[in-house]
């Protein structure tokens, strides 16, 4: 047994230096909306037909080369969707943040004062945060690149794929699956928290009752101290689904490999659900533990189209969270293309109908938190097969 833990921590080193630079968006949470009014950033107006100036806060300057990297990858995808504009003129100008709050808050007082009409924007949840509060009174807008939803609300929204969105897209789909009840297994740290509260309200919502969440230290002797809690609270509550909302970098191998050794085999009698993104790395695939998994992700035809899209324009791969700076400026340009003054308002913003992305259809909502169309996919034999499509419009299946 010793020498299979070994093993498995050895994974679990391996896929955090991976995610270091593939999740740099899933931030440490911060005071929500610090300053913001809810009657601030309404939006200013615009003149359409003529250039629409767009700020891109980006996080070069911190002195890490994975900053770096994702900074220009964000710009590449701005710009690129900036081409498949038609009939709308966006000037984008882009701002260095240095990965730092006083220097996001700097740079986006700096962007307005120069014309900006809404910004784009930072990636990390307290330089979001700060950029937003610098601009709020000036009723500026911020499409910040975080899934942090602890910082949404007032000007300040937030384009990252969210758990709440995540979980409700899953919980939904294992009740239309006949699934009878969810014991979650979450750590005790914030990330941990914040998915216990979405898979629990998704719950609420659902016909699929939560009976039950165990949680665990975040370090190898906590995850398997609490292996025979998370078993006896199974089995005396008779669940048929277990949602864990840990990832690769934390400690999803080591309980994907404890649990099934414990009795709890995954199987047609016991689902697995992952709350994070099981496909990244691509060396999560082949655990064991995660075969016959549910997970939830963006539309994977839009994502390879963009993908391929990327490749080909600047001849390396897209950073895994690039997209959302197109899809910032694809629903900037639809909204400018409408010809009305008031396009980059929160009103217009939170349009119902949402707006078309790389990764498929989305929204954002008032409370500064998005909805995002994802596909369920299984994990098979170390292959993502999707069982249930995304949605390409709001108020069908899947939302």
């Amino acid at each position: 047994m010793f020498a299979v833990l070994t093993r498995a921590r050895k994974s679990i080193a391996l896929l955090v230096s991976i995610l270091a630079v593939a999740w740099v968006a899933a931030c440490q949470p911060v005071a929500p909306g610090i300053g913001v009014g809810p009657g601030i950033g309404a939006g200013p107006s615009v003149d359409a037909d003529a250039p629409v100036q767009v700020a891109l806060l980006v996080p070069s300057g911190s002195g890490k080369s994975g900053d770096a990297v994702l900074a220009q990858s964000l710009e590449n995808a701005a710009r690129m969707a900036i081409d498949d504009l038609r009939g709308v003129t966006i000037d984008l100008r882009v701002y260095d943040t240095a990965a730092a709050p006083q220097q996001a808050r700097a740079a986006a007082a700096r962007a307005v004062d120069e014309g900006a009409k809404i910004i784009l924007g930072p990636v990390y949840a307290e330089t979001a945060n700060a950029a937003a509060v610098a601009v709020a009174p000036r009723g500026i807008n911020v499409l910040s690149f975080s899934n942090n939803t602890t910082i949404a609300g007032g000007n300040l929204f937030v384009l990252g794929q969210t758990y709440r969105n995540t979980a409700n897209r899953l919980v939904s789909f294992a009740a239309a699956q006949g699934r009878r009840s969810i014991v979650v297994v979450h750590s005790n740290e914030a990330s941990g928290r914040l998915g216990l509260q979405a898979i629990s309200d998704a719950a609420a919502r659902s016909a699929l009752p939560l009976s039950g969440a165990v949680s665990y230290p975040l370090s190898q002797d906590g995850v398997i101290d609490a292996v025979d809690r998370i078993v006896e609270r199974v089995k005396e509550s008779n669940a048929d689904t277990i949602f864990l909302t840990s990832n690769s970098a934390g400690a999803l191998p080591l309980l994907t490999q404890m649990l099934p050794e414990a009795g709890l085999q995954p199987g047609p009698e016991l689902q697995y659900v992952g709350l994070t993104r099981w496909d990244i790395p691509a060396q999560t695939l082949d655990l064991p533990g995660v075969q016959g998994g549910w997970f939830a992700l963006p539309d994977p035809q839009r994502t390879a189209r963009y993908r391929g899209r990327y490749q080909e324009a600047y001849s390396g791969d897209p950073h895994p969270i690039s997209g959302l700076a197109y899809d910032g400026v694809a629903a900037i340009g639809a909204l400018v293309e409408s010809g009305r003054r008031d396009a980059l308002t929160i009103g217009a913003l939170t349009q119902a109908a949402g707006f078309q992305g790389v990764n498929g259809v989305f929204r954002l909502r008032r409370d500064g938190t998005n909805e995002r169309g994802l596909a369920v996919a299984q994990i098979n034999d170390a292959r993502v097969d999707v069982i249930s499509p995304a949605p390409r419009s709001f108020g069908r299946a899947g939302f």
